[in-house]
């Protein structure tokens, strides 16, 4: 369960709404083929418009995050009951879409949309049976700290409703996280609970919410109080009216906040004593399928753990080997090993642990990305309008947040790309893999393909922002070898760091699939990475802990990188030098997000076109 405690891969179609979206054909003579093909794509995708506006208008959180200021105040409902009917809407939507539509008389783009749509409800529909499986409490994606991540991240304040708007949200937590400890006291019943080593993270994010004004007084502002004052001050409100906000902003911190997160430490204490020392999903009731369930839903294959694994280990091998050349180009004498122990260990490699420190690695990232950007119209046609900015990860979460990771911008313009670099342990951030890892997140990375697909105009909405994890994340790792290619890693620690992070990825198909296929340990997966990758040990053991609260998704990222670079491979062979990486990349992005095959699909027909022309 996520912080809108929804689990589908885009947006769950609303029903009821096909009777409106699809008016009938004019009575009369029959209109000619191509006139009649043309109006049933006309009223499809009237119908995925109604369907997604319907979504959109049940989810305030999804509102926010999209730049829409529509029940601003609110929070999804996160009972279970609203989660069921969610579900059922939307399989009753896939239902009215196949009673009211004739598929062989939609335009190709709405044939792709019909399957893409299929595609979601099949996955929604595998993965409802597990639907309280996934932690609500976690270190990761917990919702003690995805609530206030979201007012900080998301909610604007742009006027004094909005400001009021805040207030309300703060006012609502108390009854949302009261229903999350409610969960979770249900799903322990049922055998689902997180491994003991979770909960003092998710009892610090508690406490860390709690620290500071109103709570304590004379104390510097906590996190969501300097929050709100700074957006409010931005106002320039005469000082009566901003002092009766800030003070509304205090009493709901009190009067909700407090008490809920109050409940929270105590109810995680208390479910501390009992949690298991063991981490995979095997340990659940059916784990074993829950867990094929998931790897099929991030990958969007049919590939079992035992083909993961190996192929897991295939690539380390790979891999390694790449490693060993850039080794002896640099005339280290030694193993592999021994080359990765003193490119950990070179002091060189890391920036000073301070907040000079820390302010020299974000503008190093930022110039990385910079030269990317320049070189962009070589190798793109679509390019992504919204600008993108480097972040570091907030105080109040970075001791538990992952290491890096990419939010969207909204599609209004309002907020930027955010490339979100997580500064806690400076360490764990070597120079060596900085490039690699700008790249990744942002540009010719996440940057370059969600951006990009919130801002096609020819798509549903449901597309445009969907997320198969397999095309989103394999587009994110294809573009760290593309990036060499465009230039970049002109320094060979800087390669060998991109190929730690390739490396990271393959190693990941072997962890995960260790930890909740073959029942490792969380400490022999731990020692599995620090024996055969160039990773700091904090990072090995903050990279563990993700892959057992967030089961198969990690397996994506190679999986999906491996197909996207097949691709691009068989289509060069086939066009020789007809083809244009350029008209490739477009090609994989003016879709939007698919699944693996659907992209394959698109690239073997665009080959076809340039014979064609040719």
């Amino acid at each position: 369960m996520r912080l809108t405690l929804l689990r589908s891969v885009a947006a769950i179609a609303l029903a009821g709404v096909a009777a409106a979206a699809a008016p009938a054909l004019a009575q009369g003579q029959p209109a000619p083929a191509a006139a009649q093909n043309q109006d049933e794509t006309a009223r499809f995708n009237a119908f995925l418009q109604q369907v997604w506006d319907a979504d959109v208008a049940a989810q305030p959180q999804r509102q926010t995050m999209l730049g829409i200021k529509k029940d601003y105040g609110k929070w999804d409902d996160p009972s279970e009951a609203a989660e069921i009917a969610r579900f059922e809407r939307g399989q009753k939507a896939l239902a009215d879409m196949k009673a009211n539509f004739d598929f062989k008389k939609l335009s190709p783009d709405a044939q792709m949309s019909w399957r893409i749509f299929e595609s979601v409800q099949a996955a929604n529909a595998a993965a409802f049976r597990y639907r309280d499986y996934e932690y609500i409490f976690d270190q990761m994606n917990g919702i003690q700290s995805g609530l206030p991540a979201f007012l900080i991240n998301m909610h604007r304040i742009d006027t004094v409703a909005d400001a009021e708007a805040y207030i309300s949200r703060l006012t609502g937590m108390k009854a949302v996280l009261d229903e999350a400890l409610r969960r979770a006291r249900d799903q322990e019943k049922k055998g689902i609970i997180p491994p003991r080593w979770v909960f003092p993270y998710v009892i610090s994010d508690a406490q860390n919410i709690l620290t500071g004004a109103p709570f304590q007084k004379g104390a510097a502002d906590s996190t969501l109080l300097d929050d709100f004052r700074k957006k409010v001050t931005k106002l320039n409100l005469p000082k009566d009216q901003h002092d009766a906000l800030i003070a509304k902003a205090e009493q709901a911190l009190l009067t909700s906040v407090k008490p809920a997160y109050e409940a929270v430490i105590a109810q995680m204490k208390e479910q501390e004593a009992r949690a298991p020392k063991e981490d995979g999903v095997w340990r659940f009731p059916d784990g074993d399928k829950y867990y094929a369930e998931r790897l099929a839903y991030y990958t969007t294959t049919n590939m079992t753990p035992e083909e993961i694994h190996s192929f897991g280990l295939a690539e380390m091998a790979r891999i390694h080997k790449e490693m060993e050349a850039i080794k002896d180009k640099v005339g280290f004498k030694g193993t592999l090993k021994a080359f990765m122990t003193a490119v950990l260990n070179d002091p060189n490699q890391v920036y000073p642990d301070t907040e000079e420190g820390r302010e020299q690695y974000l503008a190093d990232s930022r110039a990385a990305i910079d030269a990317m950007r320049a070189k962009l119209p070589a190798y793109f046609g679509l390019l992504p309008k919204a600008d993108m900015i480097v972040k570091r990860v907030e105080a109040f979460r970075e001791k538990s947040a992952g290491k890096a990771f990419y939010q969207s911008p909204a599609p209004d313009g309002s907020r930027p790309g955010i490339y979100y670099a997580n500064l806690y342990r400076i360490e764990d951030m070597p120079k060596y893999q900085l490039e690699a890892l700008a790249y990744h997140e942002g540009i010719p990375g996440h940057h370059m393909q969600r951006a990009i697909s919130g801002e096609l105009t020819d798509l549903p909405m449901f597309r445009k922002f969907g997320r198969f994890t397999a095309y989103t994340e394999g587009w994110g790792l294809y573009t760290e070898y593309l990036a060499k290619e465009m230039g970049g890693y002109q320094d060979p620690y800087s390669d060998f760091g991109r190929l730690a992070m390739e490396l990271w990825r393959a190693a990941r198909l072997v962890v995960d699939t260790g930890l909740h296929y073959k029942k490792w340990t969380r400490e022999q997966a731990i020692q599995y990475l620090m024996d055969n990758t160039p990773n700091p040990e904090g990072d090995c053991v903050k990279a563990i802990e993700r892959y057992i609260v967030y089961p198969g998704q990690a397996t994506a990222y190679l999986i999906g990188k491996t197909e996207i670079l097949r691709a691009r491979e068989a289509a060069k062979a086939a066009l020789g030098d007809k083809f244009d990486i350029r008209q490739f990349h477009d090609v994989v992005l003016k879709s939007g997000p698919v699944p693996l095959d659907v992209m394959k699909e698109n690239v073997e027909a665009w080959v076809q076109q340039v014979k064609a022309q040719s």
